[in-house]
């Protein structure tokens, strides 16, 4: 007899070799999933890779995971991570949404 163990939903950040980073989320609770990035060609480019050959090493961090969050809280938070972290800003990341305003980042100086 097997016992299911609670899925954790979680936000994750992806650093790649060049430091830009992507924000994605994971319903399954999937250690080793990585997402899929829709900047997938724009990563590809940006880091001189030949599709189907090459090596790559990503670090992947949880940012945040709950046992008990609606699919719905996951996306919310994964969307406030994005705009907390500027991974929309194409200097920083490779999220495409939520759409990036350079004007909306508040300046701490």
């Amino acid at each position: 007899m097997s016992i299911a163990m609670p899925r954790r939903k979680q936000v994750y950040k992806i650093t790649y070799p060049n430091g830009k980073i992507y924000v994605g989320m994971d319903l399954t609770g999937t250690a080793l999933y990585m997402g899929s990035p829709s900047a997938y060609a724009q990563i590809v480019a940006d880091l001189e890779l030949v599709p189907d050959r090459f090596e790559l090493t990503l670090r992947k961090e949880i940012l945040w995971e709950s046992e008990t969050a609606t699919d719905a809280e996951v996306r919310a938070m994964e969307m406030k991570l994005i705009r907390e972290t500027g991974a929309n800003d194409p200097a920083i990341g490779y999220n495409k949404l939520p759409r990036h305003r350079p004007d909306s980042r508040v300046d701490s100086a």
